[in-house]
């Protein structure tokens, strides 16, 4: 055992404030923040160039949902709890910068996605495609443990939560790029360009990061005196955060919402381009962007408003979301039924901003209620099952429902399955169909999805009630209020 001692220099303060000048982590938490920024440009592109990938691939919206969902968080989650047990030893920084190029070069290799033969075997785009986010996947699960723990040790529990929201605008901001940078290069060229032009910087970025970024002392935060133990085990994890009701009931709330948030922000672009008739570009900046950087506003000033609360109010942490993601609720349901693409758009836009309060209250709760020693194992343990849930099945469950509800309302107007395949609706095949199907392809061809966005919409209601009961534990599970 040893003991978590400031290391001596101009660089660094003491515990009570953070690892570092002022200015200092600042820097670093803008970094972090621009890395997990890159984190969801690369993750959430799929999403946005999906009106314009699903047709020229071929692809179901149930083997789309794989792709943006389960193809995707499978290795991420599995990945990241051993990468989370390395980070709580080794050395953070390191980790970080070798999943930042991992990710970037796997995101560029997600543009070359085509069917391949190798010898008398034919594998389709879409399994290329799969296995690129599968690269993706593993990358990105090497961000958010080791960032959250360096995050940890550069700010005192104080001012933690405050930069565990700026932090966590990453998601939004990041949504936010992926659209204005990718509807837009997929409109003027294509979007294979698209992958080119997010992946490529992140290769530089990854080498500015390591060269930059100091790697503070382990529990530089923690009361003088602390014993720093030997690695912990994800059983001793296990059994830590079994006697915390409250990490498991946030931990439900933050899976739903983000089963609700990774499905519909994966068929929102298409969504749009079905029921409004307008471009992935269109879609991308004039509507997905102002949306997510609505998000990223609601982030930040959900995440402030808890801090300020959580003072004399410390069940704010966890009640603030729960009554944003309640709020969210009708205005989702109107944006995805309005016929007015105004109006659509500025349901999108409030929803967005009163729902992702719970982004920065999972990271806080999450590592409020646990000792230093398993702060990186419990934001993996939480992401293992808000991703592995969440994001893997929010999106394929959208596919797979508006795929049935395409199937069921085609049989309603007398047409069978074998006679007519949601492919041969998009606009580029629409004309080889008789009148009689294009009438029918126009009945459900939109319709089937909007009714499984709706759906998503509402299970938000799940997630609010989760954190709601998260409330009622906080008070004895809590062990970090300074």
């Amino acid at each position: 055992m040893t003991t978590a001692i400031a290391p001596q220099g101009g660089d660094t303060t003491d515990q009570n404030t953070g690892f570092g000048t002022k200015r200092y982590r600042t820097y670093v938490l803008s970094a972090l923040t621009l890395v997990y920024i890159m984190n969801f440009v690369d993750r959430g592109l799929l999403a946005v160039v999906g009106p314009d990938l699903v047709p020229e691939l071929g692809l179901s919206d149930t083997q789309f949902g794989l792709l943006t969902g389960f193809g995707f968080a499978l290795l991420y989650t599995i990945v990241g709890i051993p990468l989370a047990r390395y980070a709580d030893a080794a050395h953070r920084v390191w980790i970080m910068t070798v999943c930042i190029a991992l990710w970037s070069l796997m995101t560029v290799l997600c543009g070359l996605a085509t069917e391949i033969t190798i010898g008398s075997v034919t594998i389709g785009a879409f399994w290329v495609l799969l296995m690129c986010r599968v690269g993706v996947g593993i990358g990105e699960a090497g961000c958010t443990p080791p960032a959250n723990s360096l995050i940890a040790d550069y700010y005192a529990p104080r001012d933690r939560s405050q930069a565990l929201g700026v932090y966590a605008m990453g998601v939004t901001l990041g949504t936010m790029f992926a659209n204005l940078i990718g509807g837009w290069v997929t409109d003027v060229f294509d979007w294979r360009t698209a992958f080119f032009v997010v992946g490529l910087p992140g290769l530089l970025i990854a080498l500015v990061f390591k060269l930059t970024v100091k790697e503070p002392p382990r529990g530089f935060t923690d009361p003088i005196g602390t014993q720093s133990q030997e690695q912990v085990g994800l059983r001793e994890a296990i059994q830590e955060l079994t006697t915390k009701p409250a990490f498991w009931l946030m931990t439900a709330g933050a899976t739903v919402a983000a089963f609700c948030g990774y499905g519909i922000s994966s068929f929102q672009s298409i969504f749009l381009v079905r029921a409004h008739e307008i471009t992935t570009g269109e879609a991308a900046i004039w509507i997905n962007t102002p949306v997510s950087l609505s998000s990223a506003i609601g982030t930040f000033a959900t995440g402030w408003l808890a801090t300020k609360l959580y003072q004399k109010h410390p069940g704010a942490i966890a009640w603030v979301p729960a009554l944003g993601l309640a709020l969210s609720i009708p205005f989702y349901v109107f944006a995805f039924t309005t016929d007015n693409l105004m109006f659509a758009a500025i349901g999108l836009i409030i929803g967005g901003f009163v729902k992702y309060g719970y982004i920065a209250a999972q990271y806080t709760i999450g590592q409020g209620v646990v000792s230093m020693r398993v702060r990186a194992m419990a934001t993996a343990v939480l992401l293992f099952v808000a991703n592995l849930i969440g994001y893997g099945c929010g999106p394929l469950f959208i596919g797979y429902i508006s795929d049935i509800f395409f199937v069921s309302g085609a049989a309603e107007l007398g047409v069978a399955a074998e006679e007519l395949v949601r492919n041969q609706c998009h606009p580029q095949a629409i004309g080889a169909l008789s009148e009689n199907l294009q009438t029918v392809c126009g009945a459900v061809y939109a319709q089937s999805l909007q009714s499984a966005m709706v759906i998503m919409a509402v299970m938000y209601a799940a997630s609010s009630l989760f954190f709601l009961l998260t409330w009622r534990r906080l008070d004895k599970d809590m062990v970090d209020r300074n």
